[in-house]
């Protein structure tokens, strides 16, 4: 068995390294390589070029503002919504469950998109509504602005930091609430001296997890961002490949190697403030339950407030794009509105050749690729776990390693790599580039399902003469249809609506959904744009919906 366990470490070793380490090296060789063609002729211009720029310094002013603004407004968001799920007597608190999970179905272009068609200043939804009803000449609101790109991409964030302070906060002692109170503290006060210095690990963690995600975000940026020239990063990266008439991938390649070690620090960063939270453990008893606040006459109008966000979360979004999709064009709902609704839209998307393809795509992409990445996942999840080897740790370091990647940075490593592959233009390079990023989508949830199944398991397995094989197949696999389904799902929805890495690796007849909304977005074709976003919600959630059905029916089996 350790014979074969080894055979099992070392190959997923050069599996895993291959989809994470080989990008980056080829990120890094490509940047001082003076184009694809020219491959082995090492150059300094390019990064000489990129640094010199006179346009960087305020790229990288705008991303600093941008990924700190949106990080730190998405944890305080996280953390007053935490705080009175966890802490107070509000009513309806299986709405939070929703909130801080539902928008995370919702992909971050169709977000984006249904911000810019409320608040552009041309002919934003609101701002006609304000112009009909002041009188004014002006739009009062501008979506295309950096102010803009924060509130948007802090309502994307906010429910993944949300998920990470809400355990945190829910496991406090009571008692040390209640010195406060006994001193004569109010609430307020003790929630600001006692309750947040503790859960500083998991504040921290919250803040650095959303720069990072900010930092790789492109849906924003590109949507929100580019049409109002506030450019950052991820943005500056993208027109250096896709505008002009000779695109430098080794430019790119130069700052993104910035981006990528940044993206990298931080994630180490993350795993460290994680892993200090356990310095911050105060629940030590069974018997052990969190002082409930009553909010008094606060209840209702804060409930008011949580209804509010998970209506601009969840509702508004997918009712903005329906609206769209049937009116011709963008006007205030009103009567006349209403009957100019038609099909016009989704018909012309219907029968357009380029749509069905991005459509099939995807819908491939969802299927294979998540079945394939799920499958990797479960070898590597039983490696992490029941393998515990030096080697077995460095696997686990491979894996984790590739959330780190910001989408477009690491899609420039694959396509260096791809161009000299018959990989290169087929939707083979898209699927292998998806598996990479997000392979620990896949891991994680399977890693919790494995540490659950204990090992007398698979003793009594070899015990009775079956092989490793035959007991992850006949023992293992049936006891984590959980786990397993909640990586399908969590990697389906990953790659129908993957947008950064595929604006890099996608070449025609490889369009995605994404991308092709993204093309419509920059045509200014909002109603064709609008169907398409929501057939790509409505593929999204069947997808889910037929997981959890077979997830649900496969538990009953093995019952």
């Amino acid at each position: 068995m350790r014979k074969t366990n080894r055979a099992l470490t070392y190959s997923l070793i050069v599996i895993v390294g291959f989809l994470t380490i080989c990008p980056v090296m080829m990120l890094f060789l490509g940047s001082f390589t003076e184009g694809l063609g020219a491959f082995g002729d090492f150059t300094l211009k390019k990064y000489i070029k990129s640094y010199s720029d006179p346009a960087l310094g305020s790229i990288v002013a705008n991303t600093v503002i941008f990924t700190s603004g949106s990080a730190l407004l998405a944890t305080a968001l996280a953390m007053f919504l935490a705080y009175l799920n966890t802490r107070t007597n509000i009513p309806f608190k299986g709405l939070f469950g929703i909130v801080s999970i539902v928008p995370m179905m919702i992909p971050h272009v169709l977000f984006a998109v249904s911000w810019a068609l409320l608040l552009n200043p041309s002919n934003g939804m609101i701002n006609l509504l304000f112009k009909q009803l002041l009188g004014l000449t002006e739009s009062p609101l501008n979506i295309y602005t950096l102010q803009g790109m924060i509130l948007v991409e802090a309502l994307m964030d906010f429910p993944m930091a949300y998920l990470i302070i809400a355990p945190a906060m829910s496991a406090f002692d009571v008692s040390l609430e209640e010195s406060s109170r006994v001193c004569g503290a109010s609430n307020f006060r003790t929630a600001v001296r006692v309750t947040f210095p503790i859960l500083r690990p998991a504040i921290l963690a919250a803040i650095t997890l959303a720069v990072v995600r900010s930092l790789a975000s492109f849906a924003v940026p590109s949507v929100i961002g580019m049409p109002g020239r506030n450019y950052v990063l991820s943005t500056h990266i993208y027109r250096i490949i896709a505008t002009g008439f000779a695109p430098d991938y080794g430019m790119a390649a130069a700052v993104g190697m910035s981006v990528l070690a940044t993206s990298i620090t931080l994630i180490f960063l993350y795993r460290y403030l994680t892993s200090e939270g356990e310095k911050y453990v105060t629940v030590s008893s069974r018997g052990y339950r969190p002082t409930v606040i009553d909010l008094k006459k606060a209840k209702y109008p804060l409930f008011g407030i949580v209804a509010f966000l998970s209506f601009v979360l969840i509702v508004l979004p997918i009712v903005v794009l329906f609206y769209t999709s049937l009116v011709p064009y963008s006007m205030v709902p009103s009567t006349r509105a209403f009957t100019l609704m038609s099909w016009k839209h989704w018909i012309a998307v219907m029968k357009d050749p380029i749509s069905m393809l991005s459509l099939k795509n995807s819908l491939f992409l969802g299927i294979a690729g998540a079945t394939l990445g799920i499958l990797l996942s479960i070898f590597v999840a039983y490696v992490i776990v029941k393998v515990r080897t030096t080697a077995s740790g460095f696997l686990e370091s491979l894996s984790f390693l590739s959330f780190s990647f910001p989408g477009i940075v690491i899609g420039i490593g694959f396509m260096w790599f791809f161009v000299y592959t018959p990989l290169y233009a087929t939707i083979w390079a898209l699927l292998i580039g998806y598996i990479a990023t997000y392979l620990p989508y896949g891991v994680r949830p399977l890693s919790s399902a494995f540490i659950q199944i204990h090992s007398h398991l698979e003793e009594s397995s070899r015990v009775c003469g079956g092989g490793a094989l035959y007991t992850m197949r006949r023992i293992i696999i049936p006891l984590l249809i959980p786990g397993v389904v909640s990586g399908w799902i969590m990697l389906t929805t990953m790659f129908v609506r993957e947008l950064s890495l595929s604006v890099v690796l996608s070449r025609p007849g490889t369009e995605v959904l994404a991308v092709q909304i993204l093309r419509f977005a920059e045509d200014g074709l909002w109603g064709r744009l609008s169907a398409l976003g929501i057939m790509m919600i409505i593929l999204s959630t069947t997808l889910v919906i037929i997981a959890s059905f077979i997830g649900a029916k496969l538990k009953k089996v093995n019952k």
